[in-house]
């Protein structure tokens, strides 16, 4: 069985998300969408609250996909797993040397393990987590980079902070 890991903060899950979770279901038996802890980046949602909003977002995808918080070293995740491939999405430039990075310290410490890059959508490209939490906060429209549900507890959450 091929196991694909699909690892992020989420916060929030994004149609650029959507777009990569879609793809990435073609290419690999089960997909587990690894939800990172990461407390240092001050999330907006708790990581429960995250696991449980993509939970509802993938279930009409009809696919073998698990949401799983994790805390540990990206690579003892995929290895816990038994996951043959670690999937990316890359948007720019920037997101590619900071992958680049990762991707050589992750082959150190597990060559069996492959990282798999999926480009961005165009329509997706400029879309990320923190900038539609920016625009929420500052009363912006963000209905076109996430999902209603997701719009809806977005909005909900930077009201209550």
């Amino acid at each position: 069985m091929r196991i694909g890991l699909y690892p992020g903060t989420f916060d929030p899950v994004t149609n650029g998300h959507m777009d990569i979770i879609g793809r990435a279901v073609k290419l690999v038996d089960r997909l587990v969408i690894g939800v990172a802890q990461n407390d240092d980046k001050g999330p907006l949602f708790t990581t429960a609250e995250r696991v449980e909003l993509l939970r509802a977002e993938v279930a009409p995808l009809n696919a073998d996909i698990v949401v799983e918080p994790f805390s540990t070293l990206l690579m003892h995740f995929a290895e816990q797993l038994n996951a043959n491939v670690i999937v990316r999405g890359l948007r720019a430039v920037a997101d590619f040397e900071y992958e680049f990075q990762m991707t050589a310290m992750n082959q150190r410490l597990n060559a069996d393990i492959e990282t798999v890059f999926l480009m961005a959508d165009p329509r997706h490209q400029a879309i990320a987590s923190r900038l539609v939490k920016e625009i929420a906060r500052l009363d912006g429209a963000i209905e076109s980079f996430v999902s209603p549900r997701v719009a809806e507890r977005v909005r909900a959450k930077v009201q209550h902070a």
